[in-house]
């Protein structure tokens, strides 16, 4: 893969070369790109952890915890998506979101020492044997006493609560870590506790009917749990699979540091390709002053090197999150997402590789709906732009950005 230019988030002007350890697989050092049903070329490769080396940021222990990530990932078969994340056996769930909080920990934190996942493993361990302390009596009870009696241990004596925030994800409620300690939580995340203390339960034997869990299609509602015997068929759309857990995690985590945060009525790619459109006036003739002025403020802080604002986003966050849903094999969506966010890096090359890839995998789907064709049209000027880019000799970035590259280097 050529190289780029970095823009302010990658903390330098370093040109990206290529590396043996970003691979098309997950099998060697970079863990960068899983083989998946996407079948993306063998030679595209991931941008984020490179373009930080390149720029004299130590990766080490990012890409320690992708190949966690990946190592997990790599257990789970199709018949493991499909199954409830209570009786998953493939993929240590627990591992996986701490692996994902490492990365992004060690991305932002500048810490000398990897996030302990080992240590809050045995902290999450530790709320099934202090339910078995405290509530014991309720395994000779009725399914139903013991369902009773989790959900009271979970939300009234450990005080776990769903995050109040409605229109944008508390950075803490998204990472396993952070609502272990300070019981705040997302959906996904408290699902995740809880099926995580009903499997410990089921594997000591202290329980042996089958459990699931159900996820509210409200914005206050906690998971709690059913038993499987007795769930209807209204219950099974609500019913949490390993696959939706995973592809939840890292969706509220790319919705949550997406860079373009305004205009939550359009999706996150539509901000993000509007920004990267507002300097062409012919193409903004019929915007309001409004709309224009966020397009430009977004992009205007990551052109300065802002990428920390808890309302503004976190694009190296949101990076991380485009390319595990990748390697997910989540939907081809998500090529499309890492591109125009690569476009916004200055990663021209790249990004189009990816928003091309995107429109290949589109090809045989039929009938798309108004805000598809809004986002198709969006994809297409991407690609006519990033086309016209690429083929300009020499092109370098405006002396206005370039300057701005040598300040701004610490996200406080």
């Amino acid at each position: 893969m050529s190289g780029g230019l970095a823009s302010p988030w990658i903390l330098g002007t370093f040109v990206v070369q290529s590396s043996s350890s970003s691979s098309a697989t997950c099998d060697r050092g970079g863990a960068s790109v899983c083989r998946s049903q996407l079948r993306a070329p063998k030679d595209l490769k991931f941008v984020l952890h490179d373009a930080l080396d390149s720029s004299g940021f130590n990766t080490t222990y990012a890409r320690e915890a992708r190949e966690g990530f990946c190592s997990q990932i790599k257990k789970l078969s199709k018949i493991g998506r499909e199954t409830s994340i209570t009786i998953n056996g493939e993929v240590d769930l627990g591992k996986t979101a701490l692996y994902i909080a490492a990365e992004d920990d060690s991305l932002i934190s500048h810490s000398s020492v990897p996030l302990p996942v080992d240590s809050f493993i045995g902290r999450l361990d530790g709320l099934s044997t202090g339910y078995c302390s405290r509530y014991g009596s309720s395994f000779t009870s009725s399914p139903d006493v013991f369902l009773e009696c989790l959900e009271r241990y979970m939300y009234v004596d450990k005080g776990f609560r769903r995050t109040k925030s409605s229109n944008h994800l508390e950075h803490r409620a998204v990472y396993l870590h952070s609502v272990l300690t300070h019981r705040v939580g997302s959906m996904s995340m408290l699902s995740l506790i809880y099926s995580e203390i009903v499997k410990t339960l089921r594997l000591w034997g202290l329980v042996e009917f089958d459990v699931e869990v159900s996820s509210p299609n409200d914005s206050y509602g906690s998971p709690r749990g059913y038993l499987k015997q007795k769930t209807t068929e209204s219950d099974q759309q609500h019913i949490v699979t390993t696959e939706f857990l995973l592809l939840k995690i890292l969706r509220d985590l790319k919705d949550a540091f997406w860079p373009f945060q305004l205009d939550q009525s359009k999706s996150p790619f539509l901000r993000a390709a509007e920004a990267a459109h507002c300097s062409d006036r012919s193409a903004n003739v019929d915007k309001s002053g409004l709309e224009l002025a966020s397009a430009k403020a977004g992009r205007h802080r990551l052109e300065r090197g802002v990428w920390t604002s808890v309302r503004f986003g976190d694009i190296r966050r949101a990076l991380s999150a485009c390319e595990r849903l990748i390697i997910l094999e989540a939907d081809s969506t998500e090529l499309r997402d890492y591109g125009v966010l690569l476009y916004h890096c200055g990663f021209y090359k790249e990004s189009l590789q990816y928003l091309k890839l995107y429109q290949d995998t589109e090809k045989v789907k039929q009938s798309p709906d108004l805000l598809t064709k809004m986002e198709e049209e969006a994809v297409e000027k991407l690609i006519i732009r990033l086309n016209l880019i690429l083929m300009e000799d020499n092109w370098t970035r405006p002396s206005s950005i370039a300057s701005s590259l040598y300040n701004n280097t610490d996200p406080w």
